[in-house]
């Protein structure tokens, strides 16, 4: 299993539509193989940057979708959202 942490820092104000659009990510995501799950986690002393929580079958399956055309849409439509270019980390567990 691979576990990916991408982390956001979020234009203050825009917190719920951030958090709106994650949901209709993850809603195609979920449609993607090898894809298990996603959470969504808030920091507390800093309420507009966040951190995508997403575990993978094995590391084919997530660089297959982040070379995908539904993950170059997602990162368009949600770019007027964040301050910065988010990042990523990969845990292999």
């Amino acid at each position: 299993m691979l576990t990916v942490g991408l982390y956001y820092d979020v234009v203050p104000g825009k917190e719920n539509d951030f958090e709106s659009y994650f949901n209709l990510v993850v809603a195609e995501v979920k449609k993607k193989n090898g894809f298990i799950s996603a959470l969504l986690y808030k920091q507390v002393d800093k309420p507009s940057s966040y951190l995508i929580y997403s575990e993978w079958r094995d590391r084919e399956s997530f660089e297959e979708f982040i070379k995908s055309r539904e993950f170059s849409s997602a990162k368009e439509g949600g770019s007027d959202m964040l301050t910065g270019r988010p990042s990523h980390k990969i845990y292999n567990v």
